[in-house]
């Protein structure tokens, strides 16, 4: 079970305020996820075998792009032009002629 000093911590590594109504509503919804992602610990995955990434199943069946009746598949990857860098510069509201400029938000 988490707890409000928990709740404060997280908040702080995060770089949120928190007002003080805030954190029972907090420690409630980290609580809450935390007994969803048990509950998932608990399934059966014996039988499940282990992936890094969906692709396999995405593109199981076929080639690349292919459908396995699963419902997605990925769009073929090709090579297009993009935006032409001077012109997206003249544009921006500030740059340094090779990145945008933009204002800090985060203060510490």
């Amino acid at each position: 079970m988490v707890t409000i000093a928990e709740v404060e911590r997280v908040a702080e590594l995060a770089n949120l305020e928190l007002a003080e109504d805030e954190k029972p509503r907090m420690q409630r919804d980290l609580n809450a996820i935390l007994e969803y992602v048990a509950q998932l610990g608990e399934l059966d995955t014996t039988d499940v075998e282990p992936m890094a990434q969906v692709n396999d199943l995405l593109n199981a069946g076929g080639g690349a792009g292919a459908d396995a009746g699963h419902g997605a598949h990925l769009r073929v990857d090709m090579l297009r032009p993009s935006l032409d860098r001077a012109r997206v510069m003249a544009e921006a509201p500030e740059t340094d002629g090779a990145f945008f400029k933009t204002p800090k938000v985060i203060e510490r």
